[in-house]
């Protein structure tokens, strides 16, 4: 089956409102012609708003990068799923490396966030991954699984289809190694097994799982026209409209 590319960019705690609406605006006229995949990027919370705007009628989706499990309440300094749905998010960013290591986010709080995505009416994007220790030790299937697998408890079959799996390596991420095309596709196609396990087939096959981790224009072709790997989550090079646009550009060999 072939999915539809997907490839969205981590601004990560970058950009004040005005940077980061003037790179959206910048984008969105330098991607008027690779629209061949569907694109998307999460700025700060701060920032959603002037981005959603500069992006208005440009097909480019926002997305966040966090939220509460909660709809509302005295949970301060939070803010909620639904309340990022009303500055014209699409997408929720859910379980990111970086919130797994440094604010300790569990497999089930994540998966309580996934559940509060779709209750507001987001697609999640689900952010899976082993670090290098792991990899080592053998045991990098069995952490990923794991964390899918309880990323999406409790979820409807459509719901799994509908959500976004973004593998990404923790020890490549922001460290300028990749994941080899052949490593990449090989998890890849391990975790779409995992869904066929557990799910009916129409599951596996509409899943669109994304690669992260030191996505560059110079090895975007090779990760993207591997046959499990369905687009990117770009970390720095989504900072730069030449690389991000460069990605984009990569992703033409795999729709022709």
């Amino acid at each position: 089956m072939s999915r539809r590319l997907f490839i969205a960019g981590n601004w990560k705690m970058n950009l004040s409102p005005i940077e980061a609406s003037t790179l959206a605006t910048s984008l969105s006229m330098a991607t008027k012609s690779l629209r061949h995949a569907d694109i998307a990027v999460a700025p700060t919370s701060l920032a959603l708003t002037s981005v959603v705007g500069a992006l208005k009628d440009s097909g480019i989706h926002v997305a966040s990068q966090n939220h509460h499990l909660e709809p509302s309440g005295a949970f301060t300094g939070e803010v909620s799923a639904e309340m990022l749905k009303t500055t014209g998010c699409a997408y929720a960013l859910v379980g990111h490396s970086e919130r797994r290591q440094i604010f300790g986010e569990t497999d089930e709080l994540i998966n309580q966030k996934v559940h509060a995505a779709f209750r507001a009416g987001l697609l999640p994007i689900l952010c899976i991954g082993e670090t290098l220790t792991q990899r080592e030790d053998g045991s990098a299937e069995s952490v990923v699984s794991e964390q899918v697998l309880k990323g999406i408890d409790g979820l409807t079959a459509a719901q799994v289809a509908a959500t976004t799996l973004a593998y990404e390596p923790v020890w490549a991420i922001g460290t300028g190694k990749t994941a080899t095309p052949e490593e990449a596709q090989s998890m890849h196609a391990f975790i779409r097994s995992v869904l066929a396990e557990k799910f009916p087939s129409f599951v596996a096959e509409e899943v669109r799982i994304q690669y992260g981790g030191s996505v560059k224009p110079h090895n975007a072709a090779e990760l993207l026209t591997q046959p499990d790997i369905d687009g990117a989550l770009v970390g720095g090079a989504s900072l730069k409209v030449d690389s991000f646009v460069g990605i984009l550009q990569a992703t033409l060999e795999n729709t022709q």
